[in-house]
């Protein structure tokens, strides 16, 4: 048998995840028969039969999406624990690269967690009403969903199962090094070029959330997503490691360092969920989340002083930058 899968944290994430799609496939075809059978007008023993499981299926969905939100993390420190045994690896950035299957993995995971979270708002907004206007666009949206789930369920089969831990994987330091002296940063921009639109793209996006300019703040915040991204991977990361060779994604993650980087992460990861989920509440729905509203300022916000903070107190500390 393949090491890998003997390895307690994939036994455990594997048996989590196929527990949870189990419970998914269920909430899956009872939204069929919802969508086939329901009519709110009609006040027949059936109908009230399908709103009593239209509430075991929310709780299902509600439940499922709590775990999910604990697996992403968990699923990233059981890279890191793999990388004992996947030879050249010394985080999970190279475990994560061991096959074809895992940056498309980590990427659908990321966007199903977004994906929920919206069908949660949805969800409450639908509650709030008296004649549920939103029951068959959120079952058709969690129909969708259950799609994309279903494919991350495979590829978590496929990642976890054709690692080979006889091949050699790339470390941390070659994949996000400047190897040869090459610039490895986007648009051949140097660091202060690469800072400088990072916090412009902050400022950016607050004055289009203050000025109430829904449609741009969504490309506002994806465009500070991205220039946070590489900020973080190729500066504010160096200063977390107290190292300016150091530059990755997953070293964060460890003891070593606290855990910060689930912060880190985590942070701009909801960001960039609160900003889509506010888009599309107020265009699709027009409605106004206050909670959504607050956050969507103030987690960037935090994110940005988390990561300045690590640069002020390097400073403090040694009076240098690195």
């Amino acid at each position: 048998m393949n090491e890998v899968l003997l390895s307690h944290e994939v036994m455990v994430y594997l048996l989590s995840e196929s527990l949870l799609y189990g419970l998914l496939l269920l909430g899956f075809l009872v939204s069929l028969r919802l969508l086939k059978l329901w009519d709110f007008e009609a006040f027949t023993t059936q109908q009230f039969r399908l709103e009593t499981q239209s509430y075991l299926l929310a709780t299902i969905l509600l439940f499922m999406i709590v775990i999910k939100l604990g697996l992403l993390p968990y699923f990233v420190y059981t890279l890191d624990t793999l990388s004992d045994i996947v030879p050249g690896a010394m985080c999970g950035a190279g475990v994560i690269k061991a096959n074809s299957y895992g940056n498309p993995l980590l990427l659908v995971k990321s966007i199903t967690l977004v994906l929920l979270g919206i069908w949660v708002t949805l969800h409450q907004l639908d509650l709030e009403k008296k004649n549920y206007p939103y029951f068959r666009i959120k079952t058709w949206f969690f129909v969708a969903i259950f799609v994309l789930l279903s494919v991350e369920y495979g590829l978590d089969i496929a990642y976890f199962t054709q690692i080979d831990i006889h091949k050699p994987v790339t470390c941390c330091s070659v994949i996000f090094g400047q190897v040869g002296g090459a610039n490895a940063l986007p648009f051949h921009l140097n660091t202060l070029q690469l800072l400088l639109l990072f916090y412009l793209s902050f400022v950016l996006l607050w004055v289009l959330i203050v000025s109430h300019k829904v449609v741009w703040s969504l490309f506002g915040v994806l465009l500070f997503a991205f220039f946070a991204y590489y900020s973080v991977v190729y500066f504010f990361g160096t200063y977390i490691y107290e190292l300016p060779t150091h530059k990755c994604p997953f070293c964060m993650l460890q003891s070593h360092y606290y855990y910060v980087g689930y912060m880190v992460w985590g942070l701009l990861l909801g960001s960039v969920f609160v900003n889509v989920n506010r888009v599309v509440m107020q265009v699709f729905f027009h409605q106004s989340v206050e909670t959504l509203q607050r956050l969507s300022w103030l987690l960037p916000l935090l994110f940005v002083l988390l990561c300045s903070l690590y640069v002020g107190v390097y400073y403090l500390k040694n009076g240098v930058f690195l």
